[in-house]
């Protein structure tokens, strides 16, 4: 599977992303405006942290060891079955917890226990999403990229036709919903697409329960949990900071900014997930691990780039198309976004090798220090340059990122 070839499959999946992505923010801010918008991001940041632990947060391990065993049946047949098992046993815990603490975590979520129910809803419905992204895993790892294709364009329709007939009728509330239904619809897709696939066959799945196996997806577990740990509470963290400092409001104006930044983004990052670790991980020796790296690079840094420069001239085009006009002091965010945001990918590339290699200490080292930092940073600026403190301290953070993973791996790539 070639770079380009794939980035071409996740071009598509991510115009489709973007497409409804941003479509379902303009109808969310026009029938919720900033507000909406805030509290549609806290959720998802929410749904992040639930899903991660869900099914063991073993989803980069299952990629990186179904792309490692391609070709041996039996080490597949364990993997999966082992995998399969760990997602039943977590998601089944995790549901109780959801149903259980509803009205608690509505509180900390939303601060009012109006959408506990959505929390069972959550709940009684995670162990679909579970297994969807499991499934979704294995046909990344054992890199199907047409059917990966398939079922994500699908999963990101379903999602948008959610949304549009549920905010349409019920506002925030159906943003909400949609958000927790439409996933586990997409989990019958896949299900239907992996059974016509020809390796398939359910003897895969039939497998006691693999120590080994689990013990090394255990590493890259603990690495997505801290993930899911850091990022999304970083951001809960600094989005409450803004709400309780400048109002919700402004917050929700960031909330805007992260979300075209995480747009414009997606065809890298999913290049660099559909590609990259299974790549990387089957690569095992130096020299063509960092001929592969500098691959990535020459590809993906003239594309930042130039996303990069066409997204500051049109800011104000992009702001009203997809937003409404009380989004326009989003225009101030956009430099240092836009800054941060090529540093964060930059670094990225070399992340991944991280993951690849299964590097467990350092990639948790780094996620825990520059997530905190994240937060420090974001405060002190703020304090002095307000709102677009907070897009500063972005830029700044994973600038000094991207410094630490080119000292981190300075023997291999010169």
């Amino acid at each position: 599977m070639k770079l380009i070839k794939t980035s071409l499959f996740s071009g598509i999946i991510t115009l489709i992303r973007i497409s409804s992505g941003f479509i379902s923010s303009k109808v969310i801010a026009i029938y919720t405006g900033t507000s909406g918008v805030a509290l549609v991001g806290a959720f998802s940041n929410f749904i992040t942290i639930v899903l991660t632990f869900a099914n063991g947060a073993i989803n980069t391990g299952v990629i990186k060891y179904t792309a490692e065993y391609e070709g041996d049946k039996d080490k597949l047949k364990s993997l999966f079955s082992t995998s399969l098992k760990i997602s039943f046993y977590c998601s089944g815990i995790v549901g109780i917890l959801l149903l259980l603490l509803s009205s608690f975590l509505s509180n900390l979520v939303f601060v009012t226990d109006k959408y506990s129910y959505l929390i069972k809803i959550f709940g009684g419905t995670i162990i679909l999403y579970s297994l969807n992204s499991l499934l979704i895993a294995i046909l990344n790892g054992k890199k199907q990229i047409k059917v990966y294709t398939i079922v994500n364009t699908i999963g990101s329709i379903v999602g948008l036709l959610f949304t549009l007939i549920l905010v349409y009728f019920f506002k925030l509330e159906g943003a909400l919903y949609a958000l927790v239904l439409s996933q586990s619809i997409v989990f019958f897709v896949t299900v239907f697409m992996i059974a016509k696939s020809d390796w398939y066959n359910i003897n895969y799945f039939k497998n006691r329960f693999d120590i080994d196996i689990f013990k090394k997806l255990s590493h890259y577990s603990l690495m997505a949990i801290v993930t899911a740990l850091t990022v999304p509470v970083s951001q809960i963290v600094l989005r409450n900071m803004l709400i309780g400092s400048l109002g919700i409001e402004s917050a929700g104006i960031w909330q805007g900014m992260m979300r075209i930044s995480d747009g414009y983004l997606m065809i890298i990052t999913t290049s660099l997930s559909t590609y990259f670790l299974p790549k990387l991980s089957s690569i095992k020796n130096n020299i063509e691990l960092r001929d592969e790296i500098f691959k990535g690079y020459k590809l993906i840094i003239p594309f930042v780039l130039l996303s990069c420069f066409g997204i500051y001239f049109f800011r104000f085009i992009l702001i009203k198309l997809f937003f409404t006009s009380d989004f326009i002091d989003m225009e101030q965010l956009f430099l240092w976004q836009l800054i941060g945001d090529f540093f964060k990918i930059t670094a990225w590339v070399l992340a991944y090798v991280m993951l690849a290699k299964s590097m467990t200490k350092m990639y948790i080292f780094s996620e825990i220090v520059f997530g905190f930092s994240y937060v420090i940073l974001g405060y002190l600026f703020s304090m002095v340059f307000q709102l677009e403190g907070v897009v500063i301290a972005f830029a700044v953070n994973y600038f000094f990122y991207f410094l630490f993973v080119l000292i981190a791996f300075r023997k291999l790539l010169f």
